[in-house]
């Protein structure tokens, strides 16, 4: 496996669509390697999540670490999304902070829905439908925006907390702990 090049902000292959995967491309030994190398370079870098345009690669799949539903002692489940499609259950948002490989030691809150519907495949063609709540609801969220060349910028109402992380941490996590 390998660490893979992650594009910053500016490159163009974050603001293109990427194009859909055909379920027989995955059994491809050079998709399910990129597979492993994203989730790799993820955690390498201390990621949550990384979709496939953030490392060069146009196409519809991103890797994340998300949460069990409160089987704590297993940790986060690292799973591949395929071809996702994402819809909210209800219309109840929440403000939070997000981060971006791509943009780095960069946070800023962004309004995301707290519970939505996933649709898509699993690395090996199997078909995925669940559900995600809150923190899981956000990665998965942020992730498929980068699929749609959205960036974490595009969705946030005030760039009022932008902010880079050194600041988020002498001045931002206390007053949101104050604000609790």
């Amino acid at each position: 496996m390998s660490i893979l090049k992650v594009s910053r902000m500016g490159h163009p292959v974050l603001r293109e669509r990427a194009r859909t995967l055909d379920r027989s491309e995955l059994r491809h030994p050079l998709v399910q390697k990129l597979i492993d190398d994203m989730i790799e370079t993820m955690v390498e870098y201390h990621g949550v999540g990384l979709a496939a345009p953030q490392v060069h690669e146009g196409v519809r799949l991103f890797v994340a670490s998300l949460d069990r539903g409160g089987d704590e002692k297993d940790g986060p489940a690292t799973i591949a999304i395929v071809n996702p499609e994402i819809a909210p259950i209800g219309s109840e948002t929440a403000d939070d902070w997000e981060g971006c490989l791509s943009i780095p030691d960069i946070r800023g809150k962004v309004p995301r829905y707290t519970d939505i519907r996933v649709k898509g495949l699993d690395r090996h063609g199997e078909r995925l439908d669940f559900r995600a709540t809150n923190f899981s609801a956000r990665v998965i969220q942020h992730e498929t925006d980068h699929l749609d060349g959205v960036l974490f910028f595009d969705r946030m109402k005030s760039f009022e907390t932008l902010t880079f992380l050194d600041e988020f941490g002498r001045y931002w996590s206390r007053r949101d702990i104050r604000e609790e």
